[in-house]
């Protein structure tokens, strides 16, 4: 692939093994990162003093910053094309930032600055993996695509191996200390954020160096039929009367909760629910209002409408998704319920329930949030098997019911750690969550971007992320109430519930509806 002009070209061209490896090698370094804070930020609010019920107000950051940097991504990267190329600029810029905040997370004095450097940190990532999904469907044709985005996962478990057992192997291999004085985070975390900043600095600088992108004049050539499709079926827009009546609709919603959680005095993380609700109003009136100048100057068509800028595009289009993406939805929403409730949990559960600990300062709570992160690992090394297998399982058992049965092995996993005493064979469980992982990295991108515009490949993708963020949203906010209220407090029960909702998943993805060229 080059950046020359194909003018005769109308088929996108298929990419051979190495080009793809090219192309996605750099998730192996945002995955190192993720895995990082995925694996141990819990770790770093305990020993910074954060107590149980305080750590999913805390994670907020994560899903929040992603909510709000994707679509923003997407749709510059959408907009952008220089001397790198369309989605590359953004993956430096990420990078960059990213490698950065991993140098500095570990040396967090305090709590409060822990949970704010989450937040950098999150954003940092979510400017370079975005641009990624996006990424594959620009460069692959429909019928690549499945193997495109195993590859990300497979990637993607690689990383998450190496990066969640650094500090268990900086600590067994390399005697380096996994205990610190109160307050203080182990050099053991410490060293494995750096060495996690190198690797993600590489590899991603390897994808923009290795790979190049069409241009969007060549994007256009190649999905001349598939634009045309997309404006046969986008004919009912949204008018301006319909955003104002939305706008009062969302914003009563979100006072009565707001109403209810002050005078039941209800957990004070319901607000992270209330006020987003709300939010959605004003965010109506002003797409409504735009709309409304554009009628009045009697110009409004496609092309205007496009040019109303960047939050009423990301709004507008959030209310004209495809169908299968409106249903691909439900099936994100189960999915990343549990692993938000796996990743917020899994350190005080195997702590309290097989080490029996919950004081953070001990040797057996540090030795089992160790064993956690090569839990993760193994986890993430599974996923990296299932990343071969499920091209293959896709074929010959169509790609819906491939993602049915990983999900379903994925939640039988997550519950059975209520029923494992020994925490030494808590990896067997671990074998099913990453198939589950692989196939949540994978099939419903896969899915997606068979039936997405290309010209909004990446917005689309930034929205998509909603339907990850708003079950992360939820589990940040709700979480910590149901164990209290239902299950006295005891973590194990989220890992049940992640479960469930796994295989919740696995039944939504059976009513969507396929483009048949995705394999």
């Amino acid at each position: 692939m080059s950046g020359n002009n194909h003018k005769n070209i109308t088929q996108q061209p298929q990419l051979n093994f190495w080009q793809i490896f090219n192309m996605c090698f750099g998730f192996l370094g945002i995955q190192f990162g993720f895995a990082l804070q995925n694996a141990n930020v819990s770790r770093i609010f305990q020993t910074l003093g954060a107590s149980i019920d305080d750590i999913p107000i805390l994670w907020i950051a994560a899903p929040l910053t992603g909510l709000i940097v994707q679509p923003i991504i997407g749709y510059l990267s959408d907009n952008t094309w220089n001397s790198l190329g369309r989605r590359r600029p953004y993956f430096l810029i990420g990078a960059v930032l990213t490698t950065l905040s991993l140098f500095i997370m570990p040396h967090s004095p305090t709590l409060w600055i822990a949970a704010g450097m989450l937040w950098i940190m999150d954003a940092s990532i979510n400017i370079a993996m975005e641009p990624f999904r996006a990424f594959v469907g620009d460069n692959l044709p429909k019928n690549q695509r499945t193997q495109g985005y195993a590859m990300q996962s497979f990637f993607i478990g690689i990383g998450a191996v190496v990066a969640s057992a650094l500090p268990y192997i900086l600590t067994n291999v390399f005697d380096v200390e996994n205990t610190a004085p109160a307050g203080e985070i182990a050099d053991s975390v410490r060293y494995a954020f750096y060495f996690g900043g190198a690797v993600l600095m590489l590899a991603v600088g390897w994808t923009i160096i290795s790979t190049k992108e069409y241009s969007p004049e060549q994007l256009a050539e190649f999905h001349q039929q598939d634009t045309t499709d997309a404006q046969d079926t986008n004919v009912n827009t949204r008018t301006a009367k319909q955003y104002q009546n939305g706008a009062i609709i969302w914003m009563a919603i979100g006072a009565i909760f707001t109403l209810a959680i002050v005078s039941l005095d209800l957990d004070k993380q319901l607000y992270i629910l209330s006020l987003g609700i709300f939010t959605f109003g004003p965010l109506q009136l002003y797409c409504s209002r735009k709309l409304a100048k554009l009628s009045n100057s009697n110009t409004e068509s496609s092309v205007t409408r496009d040019g109303l800028g960047m939050t009423f595009n990301v709004v507008d289009d959030l209310f004209h998704m495809p169908k299968a993406m409106r249903q691909l939805a439900l099936v994100q929403f189960f999915a990343w319920f549990a692993l938000f409730a796996m990743w917020i949990y899994t350190t005080a559960a195997v702590t309290s329930y097989h080490y029996g600990t919950t004081d953070v300062v001990s040797q057996a709570y540090n030795d089992g949030a160790d064993w956690v992160g090569m839990l993760f690992a193994s986890y993430n090394g599974f996923a990296a098997i299932a990343a071969i297998i499920i091209p293959f399982l896709a074929k010959a058992v169509g790609i819906k019911l491939t993602h049915t049965i990983n999900m379903f092995i994925g939640g039988a996993g997550l519950i059975s750690f209520m029923f494992i005493e020994n925490p030494n064979l808590l990896w067997i469980p671990m074998i099913g969550v990453g198939f589950a992982w692989a196939s949540i990295l994978s099939v419903p991108y896969a899915m997606l971007s068979g039936v997405l515009p290309p010209k909004k490949m990446g917005v689309y993708m930034g929205i998509f992320n909603f339907f990850i963020v708003i079950p992360q949203l939820l589990a940040a906010s709700i979480l910590g109430l149901l164990l209290k209220v239902f299950f006295d407090g005891q973590p194990i029960y989220a890992l049940v519930l992640g479960g469930i909702f796994m295989m919740l998943s696995g039944i939504a993805v059976l009513f969507v509806d396929q483009d048949k060229q995705t394999q």
